[in-house]
């Protein structure tokens, strides 16, 4: 394949050039015209990209597929599928299934489904419990992309919120350590204190808009300090999720993002970077996520953070849930909303597409040690988009996600993808997935 009359976005810089691809691999990256001899030679299998963005397709190493166990509001067919409409190449998808992803016997079962269904290229977490040890100790960490520990409330029995059983994790597991960071007892507290300040009983629902007082700032900050500390005691790899506040992003340097020998990272998902709890009169429940959305004034230290290199990864959190499990208040409303099919053209809409491209291709690639991927470079897989200058409004419609919305429904975004590439195929062009899948199980060099 041939890939002409593209401005090329890779490693800090932007320009006009043409990839060759061979089978599934990147075999050449020129800058400038193509000359018309490799014109003439390709041009059966040559795509001409009309001046628009060419990126390395996008890694996101943060998602929740549903499967098994919830298919009924997604599935890793569904929303791989999204993903590659989103320009979403990899993705890698968290261990909080129905049974929880807490073995290798089971992450085994759910990489056989991701081979016979996924779209795009697929990785796994593995789930930390307050017993479950030795699974972590025993796993292939070439294989496995990191171990994720709830500190915060999560499903299928999870939670692991307990020095006694943290301790061992940080101290023992030389892989990434990826945690929720919320700190249970403020979140008990706070919700006790909303309904005794509405008059409500105990177990009663209040408006949505409470929730970012019940899941606030503190609980937030609390655990992430906590988790900083166990990381630093141990010399752990820590890799902090869905950062949420301002103060959270003062656990970390400028320019960590940069960093090759960075041992404590973060992420930030693309709804902390465009709402905050002004929205829920808006939005209402399709905002509701955990973390919640904070303040304007954490949402803008957030987009600071992303920009000064304090955050390293933008990932979407995708969580999908169907509409009927979206009503109620800050109680009742399920939390987390689907975003894989629109991060990037989120991204690109509120950052350069140089720190898009940092924040969502490379930096996934190399704080996880994803063999070959991430990047447009010669010898490296040919997992690559293009992106059109556009704008469009979002459309609940236009979503392949199971669940059938988005929490960007109305809003006008400035991009959209045009073709995605996975492993040197086309998965998705101008609208039409492919047929087929040329997608690849992850391997990694993290350990």
């Amino acid at each position: 394949m041939l890939i002409y009359n593209v401005t090329i976005v890779n490693e800090g810089h932007s320009g006009l050039g043409y990839v060759v691809t061979n089978g599934a691999f990147i075999s050449a990256v020129g800058s400038g015209d193509v000359p018309p001899q490799l014109l003439d030679s390709h041009r059966a299998d040559a795509i001409d990209g009309g001046g628009d963005m060419l990126l390395p397709g996008a890694i996101d190493c943060h998602v929740h597929f549903r499967e098994p166990g919830m298919t009924h509001k997604a599935t890793i067919a569904s929303e791989s599928r999204a993903a590659a409409a989103g320009g979403v190449t990899s993705y890698i998808d968290m261990p909080n299934t129905r049974p929880a992803t807490t073995t290798r016997a089971l992450l085994d079962q759910k990489a056989d489904i991701a081979a016979a269904t996924s779209m795009v290229n697929y990785g796994f977490m593995l789930g930390a419990t307050i017993d479950n040890i030795d699974e972590l100790l025993r796993a292939d960490y070439s294989r496995v992309a990191a171990v994720k520990v709830f500190m915060g409330s999560s499903t299928g029995g999870m939670l692991v919120d307990d020095d006694s059983a943290l301790r061992p994790i940080f101290s023992q597991v030389e892989a990434p350590i990826v945690v929720h960071a919320e700190d249970n007892a403020t979140i008990a507290r706070n919700a006790a204190a909303v309904r005794a300040r509405l008059g409500v009983a105990p177990d009663a629902d209040v408006p949505v808009m409470w929730h970012s007082v019940v899941r606030d700032a503190e609980a937030c900050v609390r655990a992430t300090d906590h988790a900083i500390t166990l990381a630093q005691h141990y010399g752990s790899r820590l890799h902090v999720a869905h950062l949420s506040t301002a103060q959270e992003t003062h656990f970390f340097d400028p320019a960590t993002a940069d960093d090759p020998s960075a041992r404590i990272t973060a992420e930030v998902s693309p709804h902390h970077l465009m709402w905050c709890s002004d929205d829920y009169v808006s939005r209402g429940a399709r905002i509701k996520m955990n973390p919640a959305v904070k303040s304007a004034a954490d949402r803008d230290a957030l987009r600071k953070g992303l920009a000064d290199g304090r955050i390293s990864i933008i990932a979407t959190d995708h969580a999908p849930h169907l509409l009927a499990e979206k009503q109620g208040g800050a109680f009742k409303a399920v939390s987390g909303a689907p975003l894989v099919q629109l991060s990037l053209p989120t991204v690109l809409s509120l950052f350069s597409a140089e720190t898009a491209v940092s924040r969502m291709c490379h930096t996934p690639a190399r704080l996880f040690g994803i063999h070959k991927r991430g990047y447009i470079r010669p010898g490296y897989y040919a997992d690559m988009v293009i992106v059109k200058h556009q704008a469009r409004t979002v459309a609940d419609s236009d979503v392949l996600s199971l669940c059938g919305w988005s929490p960007l429904d109305g809003v006008t975004l400035q991009y959209q993808v045009s073709t995605t590439i996975v492993n040197g195929r086309v998965a998705y062009r101008d609208g039409v997935m492919a047929d087929s899948s040329a997608a690849m199980a992850l391997t990694y060099h993290n350990v």
